[in-house]
């Protein structure tokens, strides 16, 4: 089951800079709620409610001051200062149970490849995957074993079983895993070839 956690937030005007200013140096950061078949909302949440969330996929009870009802949200994308070190702006989708929706899961490598014994390299080229669900059904991350992972072996998006209910839309072809031959075996061989090449 996802997990679910609450966070407070205070309205916000829009296109008042002068209002986001001073809401920052208090720690505040603006949020956009925004969602299918949802009207749009504007506010801000403390700084530390976001430092603090879980890792993986969560589901957030946003709770509005003036509200009667709290939004469950999503978290959609965090954007940075230019230094990539404080969270500037948030984008929160807000969902509707029942209804199916895309969203990127992180993709947790679990084991350790028989491959990485005779010094092979385990390689992660993607570290999420795009899955359609309902809410209450988004895992917190798509866990895959690796243990028998062989020097040369790759696994595929297509080799992940997903949970029930989930569908993934990843392409299948993409590459999840791969162990990779020794680089000193590399070394090895393009010596080898020059070797080869130079007589």
């Amino acid at each position: 089951m996802i997990e679910r956690i609450e966070w407070k937030a205070l309205p916000r005007t829009v296109g008042k800079k002068s209002e986001v200013k001073e809401y920052r140096k208090k720690g505040y950061i603006p949020v956009e709620i925004y969602g299918k078949g949802h009207e749009n909302a504007h506010a801000y949440i403390y700084w530390k409610d976001l430092a603090d969330r879980p890792s993986g996929m969560f589901l957030i009870d946003l709770k509005i001051e003036g509200e009667e009802e709290p939004r469950v949200c999503i978290l959609k994308d965090i954007q940075y200062n230019y230094l990539g070190d404080t969270p500037i702006h948030v984008d929160l989708y807000e969902v509707t149970f029942g209804v199916e929706l895309d969203v990127e899961v992180p993709v947790e490598l679990v084991g350790k490849p028989k491959g990485l014994e005779v010094g092979g390299i385990l390689e992660k080229p993607i570290h999420t995957i795009l899955i359609r669900t309902v809410p209450r059904k988004i895992p917190e991350k798509i866990t895959v074993d690796v243990s028998n992972l062989d020097v040369g072996d790759v696994l595929h998006v297509s080799d992940i079983e997903p949970p029930e209910g989930v569908k993934i839309l990843t392409p299948g072809d993409e590459v999840v895993a791969v162990v990779l031959e020794p680089e000193v075996e590399e070394v090895a061989e393009e010596e080898a070839a020059e070797e080869t090449a130079e007589a």
